[in-house]
């Protein structure tokens, strides 16, 4: 019967007359699409549409008039007994709910428990150094109120029985991520105190180094994610209830922080924070040279070898309470030792002043701290002229068995890592970015900025060719998830995605607007959302406005997929004075085509044409903007007119900042002997391609 009503409908339509243009269309094949569709917008979410309709980001990539977060404090009392490992704490969450406009009420609160990774039944995506019980949390009040640690499961089947009604009730207390459900909802702008009670054992690390925390055996622990934190909740998803796996680290609130850490007496402590009780812990000489530190540049001993213990080093006694109190910060971490030795200097800290930076390690790391207070007060020292001033009042580097962690002004670090984990103070530390999502924002961003450190240190100008063109020869593996991928499921490339990606996508925009403009964007960035939680889509939206241009395609193709750009010179004709060298784009990402052309000595003079930028007398670059890929073409004219001047030598992408795989096809004429080398090369994308012929032009 369709069939009979569609044909009727067919000679209807034919019987009443169609205009000739629409009539010669019926049955045609439609026409071809474009060789290559260009996505030039950045793809919005549900969830930052919402933020957007809220008022509480925009499309500035600013924070919006009605941007809130949450506050969490802590007030905590924890002891340490080294004998047995043993961490046994009480805390005080004081949480300050939505600092906003909004009218959520918070049903349940999220606890992170990271310390159960380490328990037997634990889903984690690296191995451990101990199976440990875990977080064995044994009391939690809410506002006064006993939570139930051991309520019976909730009912949540189609069509059976009504639910009990909600109860103060503890859930899933043995994964990283816990629940407690509120009969009485938090009402905006209104507060609620947890108080818990919990112990864990802190993992010994047999063979030397160890993940996140750990202990040698009873003389060192480095204690970190190790109290239960109140789950992020904001205003793109509500309660942030990744699991803990490992990789993936932070996405904390920042809040006030007042912790006394009981040891026993002759053990040093340093911690996220500032000592607040000198007096009670510290002998009168480790206080009188504590005194002297930001009165000189140089490295000092505060408590040497032979000075270590109790009634030397501290005070005397059995046990001492060492008092730490931190502001505006979105974690706390600890280190202890008997064996450790103290030392320490200062840092200057543009527009603020000196501040002091401490070491803490046994004197048989002797040897591995060499050069790290120097590390350490460059890194703080340049990256506060980078992006903005380091906001903390001290640094701490404390020895053990993780050599590579970072927290608010804590590193587990010694001279090898330093750069690299004082460059996390400023992302996630200051700019509260999620980790648990997207890594890049936060590893990715600390690589690529270490490379301009490294230059800086070196007194040499950074060098970011060749970054952007090596991400060629990763493009198109199957295992690389985009960086738009929840970072705790980025599979088998995650370090690539994490870590690497952002120099080469950072490399190519250098490549684009210049890199001094990309570090004035960054610095931009980290002001618009110091101690605030961005995302991917504000950190690209802000990015854009401050760069002046539009830049959705760059963020589109670099963010929400794997493509690459695959230029090549395909041919190259004179006529008439001019020279045409028509360029291929095989891949999926446009770029800008970025010539560098060699002029033959003689002949008429130069004329410089109005894109190009005259290198000397005989060599320019020329720039056509990625405008003339939008089209949908996949090649590209470029005509070079330089007042008839004959054209010897052209190089595609002559910095190297435009992914591709294979370079050989990149200058013209061929470069034989290098095409060979090249083709032959075992080729990294670390090292990236050489992308000059073998004259090194």
């Amino acid at each position: 019967m369709l069939k009979r009503a569609l044909t009727a409908c067919a000679l209807a339509v034919a019987t009443v007359g169609v205009p000739s243009a629409v009539a010669g269309q019926i049955g045609d094949p439609p026409a071809p699409p474009p060789e290559r569709a260009i996505r030039r917008d950045i793809p919005v979410t549900d969830a930052i549409r919402r933020a957007f309709a809220a008022g509480t980001r925009d499309s500035t990539g600013r924070p919006g008039q009605n941007y809130w977060q949450l506050q969490v404090d802590y007030t905590i009392e924890a002891r340490l007994d080294p004998a047995t490992s043993r961490v046994t704490a009480t805390e005080t969450v004081v949480t300050v709910v939505l600092y906003n406009r909004s009218d959520t009420d918070l049903r349940a609160i999220h606890l992170r428990l990271d310390q159960n990774m380490f328990a037997p039944n634990a889903v984690r995506l690296e191995p451990v150094p101990e199976i440990t019980d875990g977080m064995v949390v044994t009391r939690i009040t809410v506002d006064g109120e006993e939570v139930d640690l051991d309520p019976p499961p909730r009912l949540r089947f189609f069509g059976g029985p009504e639910p009990p009604a909600t109860t103060l009730a503890a859930y899933d207390l043995d994964e990283t991520n816990a629940s407690v459900t509120l009969p009485t909802p938090i009402a905006p702008g209104a507060q609620a105190t947890l108080e818990v009670d919990w112990n864990f054992k802190v993992p010994l690390v047999a063979d030397g180094r160890g993940q996140r925390m750990g202990s040698w055996g009873d003389s060192v622990f480095q204690v970190a994610q190790w109290y239960p934190r109140v789950a992020v909740y904001d205003d793109l998803r509500g309660w942030n209830v990744e699991p803990y796996l490992g990789p993936s680290e932070f996405y904390n609130n920042f809040g006030r922080f007042d912790v006394t850490i009981d040891v026993p007496a002759g053990w040093l402590v340093g911690a996220t924070g500032v000592l607040r009780n000198p007096e009670a812990v510290l002998s009168a000489r480790t206080r009188e040279r504590l005194g002297g530190i930001l009165e000189s540049d140089d490295l000092q001993m505060i408590v040497g070898p032979d000075e270590r213990g109790a009634g030397n080093a501290t005070l005397d006694g059995d046990r001492l309470r060492w008092r730490f109190v931190a502001d505006t910060v979105n974690d706390f971490a600890w280190a202890t030792s008997a064996a450790y030795i103290w030392e320490a200097t200062r840092a200057h800290i543009p527009e603020r002043g000196p501040i002091p930076v401490h070491l803490l390690y046994p004197p048989e790391s002797k040897a591995d701290f060499d050069g790290a207070a120097e590390a350490t007060v460059h890194a703080l020292a340049f990256y506060s002229d980078l992006w903005m001033p380091y906001a903390f009042p001290q640094m701490t580097l404390a020895d053990g068995p993780e050599r590579g962690m970072e927290y608010p002004m804590f590193l587990m670090s010694a001279r090898g890592a330093a750069d690299h984990e004082v460059g996390h103070e400023w992302w996630p530390m200051m700019v509260g970015t999620n980790e648990t999502w997207y890594g890049f924002m936060d590893e990715g961003f600390d690589d690529y900025m270490g490379e301009l450190s490294d230059a800086h240190r070196d007194g040499e100008e950074p060098n970011l060719d060749g970054s952007g063109q090596s991400y060629g020869l990763i493009s198109g593996l199957e295992s690389e998830a985009p960086l738009m991928w929840n970072a705790n499921y980025g599979g088998p490339m995650y370090g690539f995605q994490a870590y690497r990606k952002a120099t080469p996508m950072l490399s190519m925009l250098g490549g684009i607007v210049g890199d001094t403009a990309v570090w004035d964007a960054m610095s931009d960035y980290a002001k618009a959302w110091r101690f605030k939680h961005p995302s991917p889509w504000d950190y690209a939206f802000l990015m854009s406005e401050a760069l002046g241009q539009d830049l959705g395609w760059f963020w589109y193709y670099w963010l929400f997929t794997t493509d690459a750009v695959d230029g090549a010179i395909q041919d190259v004709h004179t006529a008439g004075g001019r020279t045409t060298v028509t360029v291929h784009q095989a891949g999926q990402m446009p770029s800008p085509v970025v010539l560098k052309v060699r002029l033959a000595s003689g002949g008429p003079a130069v004329s410089p044409m109005p894109n190009s930028e005259m290198l000397d007398d005989s060599t320019a670059v020329v720039t056509f903007p990625v405008d003339v890929w939008f089209s949908g073409s996949r090649t590209f004219d470029a005509v070079l007119d330089f007042g008839g001047r004959a054209v010897e030598k052209v190089l595609l992408d002559p910095r190297c900042r435009f992914p591709d795989g294979d370079v050989t096809d990149n200058m013209w004429p061929r470069d034989t002997e290098f095409a060979t080398r090249e083709g032959n090369a075992v080729r990294s994308w670390w090292r990236g391609p050489t992308c000059y012929g073998s004259d090194g032009w």
